[in-house]
């Protein structure tokens, strides 16, 4: 049996990517953007398999209208995807106040309000699944990119709240972790105005990264979508060893200092012995 989804930001990259293998293998879409007319070729292509709508994610009231209307064409939503966001470039210090309120805006509060939106429906089914894409910027973190690890690392742990509070409904959540893609994501970052200062910094810590194909992505998340049990945390690409050395030295700082971490709780001790 064919399978719904509902997918936010599907005009290009992982979304547009994604609703195509949906649609390919007999699945219907309800495909978001904020442009209604980028979706003209997916309906071209696949007609009345996809229902396309015009979104803003940051538009709370449009996001229950959106989810509604494809909760009522599809009759059921079997799968939702998060994916609507966009990427901001500048050191903490050079982040303007309406820099950082926009990237949250759309990140964060976008993706809050289409969870919001679509669990009474997910609920009345006792059954579905969202997918949170945040990034592997959601787990770890590069310099320039604070507000955009900001606003992914609070998806994240509002994702592993969502998901201890909905899984007796039979909602499963699961945060896709994409590294680097060649994707349109480059085309959208925005940019703070620089200050000299960072120079140096800039240059001495630019990130090398490797760029991943993002068709490849695609069964992958046909994978996650039809897991009887898929996972809380899924990363897409090669970049496990990295945030595994990274985590491993989160462990040992935190051994190190279990002494102080003790006696801030009132408690004396050796604590546990540094790895």
């Amino acid at each position: 049996m064919y399978k719904t989804w509902l997918i936010t930001g599907a005009s290009r990259g992982f979304g547009r990517l994604w609703a195509e293998a949906a649609l390919e293998r007999g699945d219907r879409v309800a495909a978001t953007a904020r442009d209604r007319s980028s979706l003209d070729r997916l309906v071209e292509r696949f007609g009345d398999a996809v229902i396309p709508i015009q979104l803003d994610v940051t538009d709370r009231a449009a996001v229950h209208e959106a989810v509604a209307s494809a909760a009522e064409a599809l009759g059921r939503l079997d799968v939702v995807v998060n994916n609507a966001g966009y990427g901001h470039i500048g050191m903490v210090e050079e982040l303007s106040e309406a820099e950082l309120r926009a990237q949250m805006e759309t990140n964060f509060f976008g993706a809050v309000w289409l969870t919001q939106a679509v669990l009474p429906v997910l609920r009345a089914q006792r059954a579905g699944r969202i997918m949170q894409v945040t990034s592997e910027g959601g787990v770890r973190a590069y310099p320039t990119f604070g507000a955009y690890h900001a606003s992914k690392w609070a998806v994240e742990g509002l994702s592993e709240s969502l998901a201890q509070e909905v899984a007796a409904f039979g909602i499963h959540v699961t945060n896709v972790e994409p590294g680097p893609y060649a994707t349109e994501f480059a085309d959208n970052l925005r940019i703070s105005d620089e200050l000299p200062d960072y120079a140096d910094v800039r240059v001495a810590t630019a990130p090398q990264f490797d760029i991943g194909d993002p068709q490849a992505t695609r069964e992958a998340i046909l994978t996650i979508a039809d897991a009887d049990d898929p996972p809380l945390r899924v990363i897409l690409g090669k970049t496990f060893a990295e945030i595994e050395q990274i985590y491993t030295e989160r462990l040992r700082t935190w051994r190190e200092w279990q002494p102080v971490a003790l006696a801030a709780f009132g408690e004396t001790g050796q604590g546990v012995e540094a790895a």
